[in-house]
């Protein structure tokens, strides 16, 4: 596996200024549309097939079957195919086209699931009846399985941490919508260690706040996030409130990454930028507020990103100019030691 960890991980710290009502800010963002498949999924995809492997729970030539709204799927296509392993997706039929289209070109077979049929739940249901029929099956279960959380905890979280330290600075909060929460709690676990003042929120669409009410409420255009339930691994009373953003508005936020500074991200990018300007709204425009870029927009085509979105009244969007960016460094050599056992606070150079 090392020749793939190579290619995942360690993504670039973007310092995106931007006015608003007239003053200016900086908010800090994973770039992680850099990593081997274009979205923050293969850190998690790697390390839980890095687990299972030394824990036996995975052989050569099993068939790795995930249930996954499509970044997830992709990046299990991608890795499993390059460890040589069968790999089949069940996920919902509503998911965009180029996300179908390449899981399929990563070799791997996708079963779609229609509302009918139970959707995101029920595809979960069928990637568990299919392992239950055979022996040869592993199931990642991204929604439940730590490893998920600890993908982010040694990984994002401390390249983030030091990313921000040779800047000499330290993160006031993090912000991230939840699709399966691991990175929001992933992320959120390290920082809180190393600074226990650090806030961490969760993100979700206005249109369904299913965070905030416990169940599927509502449709929403924010792929990836939101799903039909709140995950297993999603401890809210560990975090912050979530914080709410339009689908609109993350649409729009995201044409103008990409329009104005060349960010080509995906909506929910939109979505985490426009909620990490909310946090700093209410912590103060110093404050270091972090979050993630979580994809690219490859994946989103055929929807509404690519559309005219109409502008409301409401929306944060319209009244942020981007002034700029920087990005910061992405060799971390601290973030490896650490997860080879150096202490938080300890100099790695």
């Amino acid at each position: 596996m090392q020749g793939l960890e190579r290619l995942i991980g360690n993504t670039p710290l973007l310092a995106i200024e931007y006015e608003m009502q007239g003053r200016q800010r900086t908010i800090y963002a994973k770039s992680e549309q850099m990593n081997f498949t274009g979205s923050i999924k293969d850190r998690m995809a790697l390390h839980i097939l890095r687990k299972a492997y030394a824990a036996g729970l995975i052989h050569p030539g099993d068939t790795i079957v995930e249930a996954t709204s499509g970044n997830t799927g992709i990046s299990f296509a991608a890795v499993g195919r390059a460890l040589g392993h069968p790999v089949t997706i069940f996920m919902p039929n509503w998911m965009s086209r180029e996300r179908m289209d390449l899981i399929h070109s990563l070799g791997a077979n996708i079963v779609p699931v229609t509302r009918a049929q139970g959707g995101f739940l029920g595809s979960i249901r069928m990637a568990e009846e299919m392992a239950a029929q055979r022996d040869d099956v592993f199931l990642p279960r991204q929604f439940s399985n730590s490893a998920n959380v600890e993908a982010h905890e040694q990984t994002t979280g401390p390249e983030l941490y030091w990313q921000l330290r040779y800047e000499g600075l330290t993160a006031d909060a993090f912000v991230a919508g939840v699709g399966t929460g691991g990175t929001v709690m992933g992320v959120g676990r390290f920082l809180k260690a190393a600074h226990s003042t650090t806030r961490i929120y969760p993100m979700e669409p206005a249109e369904s706040p299913t965070l905030s009410t416990g169940c599927k409420v509502g449709q929403h255009r924010i792929q990836g996030i939101s799903d039909e339930f709140v995950p297993e691994i999603l401890h809210l009373t560990e975090i912050e409130p979530p914080v709410d953003v339009c689908d609109g508005d993350s649409i729009l936020m995201a044409q103008k990454l990409a329009g104005e500074l060349g960010l080509a991200v995906g909506i929910s990018s939109g979505a985490n930028f426009l909620a990490a300007v909310k946090v700093q709204g209410s912590l103060g425009d110093d404050a270091v507020v972090a979050t993630v870029f979580a994809d690219d927009n490859r994946k989103y085509l055929s929807t509404d990103l690519l559309r005219d979105e109409p502008v409301k009244s409401h929306y944060l969007s319209a009244g942020i100019n981007l002034v700029g960016l920087r990005a910061l460094s992405r060799v971390c050599k601290a973030c490896t030691a650490v997860r080879d056992g150096a202490q938080l606070g300890e100099e790695v150079t």
